[in-house]
C-alpha cells in the first residue's frame, strides 16, 4: 500500500521541477544561478548571472502570485538590472561597474523572499509546495547576502576579508551559507564593519527562519491516521458520544 502511494507522490514531485506554477522550478533556477556564480569569469560572467537572476526572480514572483505593486516595482528593477548587465559588458575596465552589478543582484534576491513568505505563510497545510517554497526562500536569503558581501568588497576601500583580500564570488557564497547556517568554520572572516554586522544579521535571520519554519511544520503537520487515534482530542467526542453513560 505504501509503495502504491509513493509512486504518485514521486511523480507529483518530479512534475513540480518543470512546472512554472511550482516552487520546484524556482529552486532549480536558484541552483543554476549558484553554479553560474561559481564558474563564470568575472568579466562577462556577471552580466550572464544578472540575466539568470532576472529570470529567476520573475518566476518566483509569478509562482508566489506577487501583488501588483510589488510586480510593478520589480519590473522597474528588472529594467535597471538589464541596463547594468549590458553596461558591464562595455565597461572600459573589469571592476568599473562591479559595485552596481552586485548591488542590483542584492536587491533582486531580496525582493523574491518577501513574496514567497507571504504566499506560503497562509497555507493551512504543510505540503510539497510549502516545503519547496521555504527552501527557495532560504537559498534566496543566503545568495542575497553573498552578493551583498561582494558589493562591499568592490565598493569599500579595504579588502573585505582583510589579509585574505576580497576573495572570489565563490568564497562569498561559501562564507554566506556558512554564516546563514551558523556553521562558522572561521577560515573567512570580515575584516571590519559593515561586513561584521551584516554577518551577525545574517546568522540571526538564518536561525529565526529555521525556528519559524519548524514551528509552522510542527503546528500544521498531522501524521496519517492521527484522527483515528484515541488520543486525538477531535476524535474523542465522537467516540464518547456513542458510549453508555
Amino acid at each position: 500500500m505504501s509503495e502504491d502511494r509513493a509512486g504518485p507522490a514521486f511523480r507529483r514531485l518530479a512534475r513540480s521541477f518543470h512546472s512554472a506554477d511550482s516552487y520546484g522550478l524556482v529552486l532549480l533556477m536558484i541552483v543554476a544561478t549558484y553554479v553560474l556564480a561559481t564558474t563564470l569569469s568575472r568579466r562577462w560572467g556577471a552580466s550572464v548571472l544578472l540575466t539568470a537572476q532576472i529570470a529567476t526572480v520573475w518566476l518566483a514572483l509569478r509562482t508566489s502570485e506577487a501583488r501588483r505593486g510589488l510586480r510593478l516595482a520589480a519590473n522597474g528593477l528588472f529594467v535597471l538590472t538589464a541596463v547594468a548587465a549590458v553596461a558591464n559588458l562595455g565597461a572600459p575596465r573589469e571592476p568599473a561597474l562591479e559595485p552596481f552589478v552586485f548591488g542590483a543582484a542584492v536587491v533582486l534576491y531580496l525582493v523574491a523572499p518577501f513574496s514567497i513568505i507571504r504566499h506560503i505563510a497562509y497555507r493551512r497545510a504543510v505540503d510539497q509546495e510549502t516545503m519547496l517554497g521555504a527552501l527557495a526562500t532560504y537559498l534566496f536569503i543566503g545568495m542575497a547576502f553573498a552578493f551583498l558581501y561582494r558589493f562591499l568588497g568592490a565598493a569599500q576601500a579595504g579588502a573585505f576579508f582583510g589579509d585574505r583580500g576580497d576573495g572570489h564570488l565563490s568564497q562569498d557564497l561559501f562564507f554566506s551559507f556558512v554564516t546563514l547556517t551558523t556553521t562558522g568554520y572561521g577560515d573567512l572572516v570580515p575584516a571590519g564593519n559593515p561586513g561584521q554586522s551584516l554577518a551577525v544579521l545574517e546568522a540571526l535571520l538564518g536561525q529565526l527562519f529555521l525556528v519559524t519554519a519548524v514551528g509552522k511544520l510542527v503546528s500544521a503537520w498531522r501524521p496519517r491516521g492521527w484522527r483515528d487515534s484515541p488520543l486525538d482530542p477531535e476524535a474523542s467526542p465522537d467516540r464518547s458520544a456513542g458510549s453508555p453513560s
